[in-house]
C-alpha cells in the first residue's frame, strides 16, 4: 500500500473512533457554489455530474473539483468536459489529498462499491448523493442511515422518480381515500435483457475464463470490497448486474423506481415473508435468472390493511383481470389494487392514472384530490440534494427513507438468488427460517474497504 492510501486509512480509523463532523453547508468555495467530487464518472455517473455543469440557470452550476474512476476509457468524456478537475483512480487517495477542498461527493459506482465510497466521504463530513440501490446488503444500508445522523450530513439516493409530481399524486390520492384499502401491489419489468452492449450478459462458461485486464483499467480497485477473482469482461465495465456478488439483479436496478410509489404511499415498512414463487434455472447460484416472480407479505400497519406485493421480471406479466377493463399492459408498470379504485403507473411513477377506460378517466379527472405535498425539482434528485445542502433542507430520498425502500427490495433479491422463502425478522436483521443466509445480510469486505463497524 502506498503512503497516501496508508495515511488515509489511518486518518479514517481515527475519525471512526468518535470524531463527529458538523460541516458548514458550503465550507470550501467562497463563490457560494458547492465543490463536488464524483466517484465513478462514466456511464450513470454522467447523468449525475451533468446536472451540475452547463445549466441554463447559472445558480445550478457547481464546481466539480475532483473526478475519480478506475477506468480511463469510461472516464474520458468526464475528463474532457471538466479538464480542470483533478483526476484519481482511488477515492481513498482523492479524499485523503482533497478533503479540505470538497463539500460534497457523488457516488456512482457499481452497487458493491457504493457503501465504502459513501462511508469514506461521510466520515470526512461530506454530503453524499449515492446511486440506486444505495448499498449491496442490508447491514450496509442500516450503517449508512446511522452514519448520516452521526456525521450530520445531507444525503440523497439518486432515484429520479422520488422527485416527481407523479409519485406525489399517488400518495395524495391514496391518503385522500381515493383508492380505499389497498391490499395488493403488482409490478412488472421487461428486463433483464441479456446480450452484448446491454446491462446484462452471459459468459461462455462458469466460472468465466481469465482475460487480460484492459489498459487504463484498475481491476483490483474496481473489485474494491469484493473478494478477488480473475478479470473477465463479463463483469466490468457494464454487465456486473448479472452477478449477485456485484449487483442485485434487475430488481436492484429498478426496484427504486417501480416500487417507490407504493412503498412510500402505503407506508409498507418491512415484509415478514419474501418468497421466490418462480425462477428460471441458472447455471450458477450467484447469477441472475432470465425470469422470476417474487412475492412480499406485509402485515397491517396501524389502520392500514395487510398488503401482498408481487414483482414479475424477464417479460412476465400478471394476468389481466376483467375489472381492469384493459386489453393489454405496457412492457413495464405497477398497479395498486384498492377496494374503491385501482391505480396504474409505468415503470417509473411519472404518470399515474386510475385503471379505467380512457374516456372514463378523462371524465373523472376533475374529481381528483387536491395537491397537498410540496413539489420539488422534477426528476432531478441531484438538484434537490444541492438545494438541500445550500438551504438546510432534507431531500425526499434521504437515507432515513431510501435505506428502508432498498432493504425491502434486497429481501426480494435474496429470495430470488436462492430461490426460496424468507421469513424475515427485521427488528433483529435475521432470516429466521434460513439462518445460513444471514451472512448475506452482512458480507465480508476486503482489507482497506472496511467501514462503519464503530457505529454499532
Amino acid at each position: 500500500m502506498n503512503r497516501n492510501r496508508r495515511d488515509f486509512l489511518k486518518s479514517a480509523s481515527l475519525l471512526g473512533a468518535g470524531a463527529v463532523f458538523i460541516p458548514n453547508l458550503i465550507s470550501c468555495s467562497p463563490s457560494g457554489k458547492l465543490n463536488i467530487a464524483v466517484i465513478g464518472v462514466g456511464g450513470q455517473g454522467k447523468s449525475n455530474w451533468s446536472k451540475c455543469i452547463n445549466q441554463k440557470d447559472p445558480k445550478w452550476n457547481e464546481n466539480i473539483v475532483a473526478l475519480c474512476d478506475v477506468d480511463d476509457n469510461r472516464a474520458a468524456d468526464a475528463f474532457k468536459a471538466m479538464p480542470d478537475a483533478k483526476r484519481f483512480k482511488d477515492y481513498r487517495v482523492m479524499l485523503d489529498k482533497m478533503h479540505k477542498e470538497i463539500d460534497a461527493v457523488m457516488v456512482c459506482t457499481p452497487d458493491h462499491s457504493h457503501f465504502p465510497a459513501a462511508m469514506a466521504a461521510m466520515q470526512l463530513g461530506k454530503h453524499v448523493l449515492v446511486e440506486k440501490p444505495l448499498a449491496h446488503n442490508i447491514w450496509q444500508l442500516r450503517t449508512l442511515q446511522k452514519a448520516a445522523h452521526h456525521y450530520k450530513v445531507v444525503t440523497q439516493m439518486a432515484n429520479q422518480g422520488h422527485a416527481t409530481n407523479g409519485i406525489r399524486l399517488v400518495k395524495e390520492w391514496y391518503d385522500a381515500g381515493l383508492l380505499g384499502n389497498v391490499t395488493e401491489v403488482i409490478a412488472w419489468f421487461d428486463g433483464p435483457d441479456f446480450g452484448p452492449g446491454k446491462y446484462f450478459n452471459k459468459p461462455d462458461q462458469f466460472p468465466p475464463a481469465e482475460q487480460p485486464i484492459p489498459e487504463g483499467f484498475d481491476w483490483d480497485l474496481w473489485l474494491g470490497p469484493a473478494a478477488y477473482r480473475p478479470y473477465n469482461g463479463i463483469y466490468a465495465p457494464k454487465t456486473w448486474r448479472s452477478w449477485f456478488d456485484f449487483g442485485n439483479g434487475e430488481m436492484g436496478d429498478w426496484c427504486c423506481h417501480t416500487l417507490d410509489a407504493p412503498f412510500w404511499s402505503l407506508d409498507l415498512g418491512m415484509p415478514t415473508v419474501t418468497e421466490a414463487e418462480f425462477k428460471t434455472p441458472v447455471p450458477d447460484q450467484g447469477f441472475e435468472s432470465d425470469k422470476a416472480v417474487i412475492r412480499w407479505d406485509f402485515p397491517a400497519r396501524g389502520n392500514k390493511v395487510p398488503v401482498t406485493m408481487r414483482w414479475y421480471e424477464g417479460g412476465l406479466k400478471p394476468e389481466i383481470r376483467p375489472e381492469w377493463k384493459v386489453e393489454k399492459l405496457a412492457s413495464s408498470g405497477m398497479i395498486m389494487v384498492g377496494d374503491k379504485h385501482t391505480l396504474i403507473t409505468g415503470a417509473r411513477p411519472n404518470d399515474p392514472r386510475l385503471l379505467m377506460p380512457m374516456p372514463e378517466w378523462e371524465a373523472f379527472k376533475p374529481q381528483l384530490p387536491e395537491k397537498t405535498i410540496p413539489r420539488t425539482f422534477e426528476e432531478n434528485p441531484q438538484r434537490e440534494w444541492i438545494d438541500a445542502i445550500k438551504n438546510g433542507k432534507t431531500p425526499g430520498s434521504n437515507f432515513d427513507y431510501a435505506t428502508k425502500l432498498v432493504e425491502m427490495a434486497l429481501t426480494g433479491a435474496l429470495a430470488q438468488r436462492f430461490n426460496t422463502r424468507i421469513e424475515y425478522d427485521a427488528q433483529h436483521m435475521k432470516v429466521t427460517n434460513h439462518p445460513e443466509l444471514d451472512r448475506y445480510l452482512k458480507e465480508p469486505a476486503r482489507k482497506g474497504f472496511v467501514y462503519g463497524e464503530d457505529l454499532w
